[in-house]
């Protein structure tokens, strides 16, 4: 496990901003966000799969997608499935990806309870290593608060996690 832990700050009270250093190529991190044989090994928490997974990366493109939990361990979670939809709004490659992410049902349609966010995603060039910037932009500051309560962080450390051991085996 290296030391390149993800550091997190929240702005104006509704954008979380998560960076993170991956000791990897910046063009071949931007890949892991575009390619579906890539997403299905590190998208998610510990414990979950991927057993659906559509990708259309372009402007205007939707991914969606289904984790599901296959670790029993995790009590009342195993066998749950969480539905999610992406719709990309830019693409600079290898710079950057600014998304809308929902939370969707198995058709794809966008569950209104819950709050979307807006995700700029930042690839930044150091050398060999990527710094990854994550800014989530959510409607207001309770809207952050609804996902942080759910163990939102905790997730994304864990996927964030599971995207750095996958780098580690395909580079």
């Amino acid at each position: 496990m290296s030391n390149n832990k993800m550091v997190s700050r929240v702005e104006n009270d509704r954008v979380l901003v998560l960076e993170r250093v991956f000791d990897a190529p910046r063009d071949l991190v931007f890949k892991m966000f575009k390619e579906p044989e890539h997403l299905k090994h590190w998208w998610g928490p510990r414990g979950w799969e991927l057993p659906v997974c559509h990708v259309d990366f372009r402007p205007g493109g939707v991914w969606h997608y289904c984790m599901k939990c296959v670790d029993e361990s995790q009590g009342e979670f195993y066998g749950m499935e969480a539905w999610g939809k992406t719709v990309y709004k830019e693409i600079v490659e290898p710079e950057k990806i600014i998304y809308i992410d929902y939370f969707s049902d198995a058709e794809g349609n966008a569950n209104e309870s819950m709050p979307a966010t807006e995700v700029t995603l930042e690839f930044i060039d150091l050398g060999g290593k990527t710094k990854l910037v994550s800014r989530g932009e959510y409607v207001s500051a309770d809207a952050l608060k609804t996902v942080m309560d759910m163990g939102m962080m905790e997730g994304i450390t864990q996927t964030w996690d599971r995207l750095e051991e996958w780098l580690n085996e395909v580079k």
